[in-house]
This record gives structure tokens, sequence and C-alpha cells, in this order.
């Protein structure tokens, strides 16, 4: 399946940030980030898929794949549709770093919410390593698996509001050890004091200067 997208910054980059994301929303609910952060990130392309499957409880939004305790569905339907959206991302992934000139070196995924769910899962699965991972307000899926599969340890930086009402701020620190017991060894963290299910200010600060750092810009 071919992904449909949103997409901000110059023709000719030389890095690019993708955006995933989260459960009932869609690509243009992110891609507004980066009207803040382009100023900050030059010669940067911003791009931000739609998720493969429409979201039943949301009529303009998408899902990665579906969340049982929120649609009713099984835990085989979740299964199964999170291995078809990995497949779809991985396939979107590297069309749009080949249309875009950029290597994953020169990539950083940003996810949020569900789109964290499958930055976490995909991006050390692959072949090449990108330049890092930003994991707002979501989890870790199948941590028990992660340093059997994973074939490239990118920094990550996870960032959660201590009121999320979604997903649970102690989600953070249970990603942050079982990436750290997998061999990652640039694991970052920052809670969002007073923020719900969100994105605020300060944590958009933090992501700012971990892509920095990861992008090698002074």
């Amino acid at each position: 399946m071919t992904l449909k997208s949103e997409r901000r910054g110059p023709e000719a980059p030389k890095r690019l940030v993708i955006f995933l994301h989260g459960y009932g929303a869609n690509g243009a609910d992110l891609i507004g980030l980066a009207d803040p952060l382009m100023p900050h990130l030059p010669d940067t392309a911003f791009a931000a898929p739609d998720a493969p499957e429409a979201c039943a409880g949301a009529p303009f939004g998408f899902q990665w794949f579906p969340i049982p305790w929120i649609d009713g569905s099984s835990e085989e339907e979740a299964m199964a549709g999170m291995d078809r959206a990995v497949d779809d991302l991985n396939v979107w992934l590297d069309r749009t770093m080949k249309r875009e000139g950029v290597t994953a070196s020169e990539t950083i995924l940003f996810g949020f919410s569900q789109g964290t769910m499958m930055a976490l899962h995909v991006a050390p699965r692959r072949m090449d390593a990108f330049a890092g991972i930003v994991a707002f307000s979501g989890r870790l899926l199948k941590p028990e698996f992660l340093a059997e599969e994973a074939l490239n340890r990118p920094p990550v930086l996870l960032v959660h509001g201590d009121a999320d009402e979604v997903v649970p701020v102690q989600s953070l620190p249970e990603a942050a050890e079982a990436l750290e017991a997998a061999g990652f060894d640039r694991v970052y963290a920052h809670v969002m004091k007073g923020t719900g299910h969100g994105i605020a200010p300060d944590g958009l600060q933090v992501a700012l200067a971990f892509m920095r750092d990861v992008f090698g810009i002074e």
C-alpha cells in the first residue's frame, strides 16, 4: 500500500524528519510541527504519512493497527494489523528517503502515541540506523524481543506528560529500562510537567535540541 503523506521543506534536503501520528489522527495532524522546527533545522525536509487503516472511531482519522480496549478488536487482529503496518511503513520509508535523496543516518523518526509505538518497533529492526528516534507519549511494544531482534541501536529521546490520561507516564521508564537492557546506550528522557496526552512547548524544545545534536548541527 502507498501511504498518503504531507510534506514541508526544501526540494533538495540534506536531512529528513518523519512524523508518525497517533491513533485516530493523520499526517496533517503533526506536519504543523515543522513550522517552529524548520528555522532551527536548516536544509531539513519534513514528511508525515497517514497510517494505512481508516479508524472506525474517527471519521477522518487513521490507525496503524487496531487497539482492542478502544475498538473492541481481538489481540490477533491487533497483531496482524501491526504486522501489515510495519510492512507498509518500511516500504514508504524506503521510497521516501530515496525520493528525498537522504540516507537513514540523515533521517529522524518522530512519533506520537501509536506513532511512537511504530517508531520504536520499526527503527531498530531495519538494516540501516536512523540518526535518532523522538518518541512522544507512547510505549515500547514487545520489549522482550528487542535485544534479539534489534539490528541497530540509534539514539532515542523519550518524552511524556506526567498527566497523560491515555498512555500512563510509567510507560516512559519502562521503555527506557527495556531499551537500555537491549543495549541502547544513548537513551534520554524528559517528563513534561502538568501535560496530558500531547506535546508541550518544553517537550518540543528538548526534542529540537536532541535532533540538532544527532544531526550534528552546531
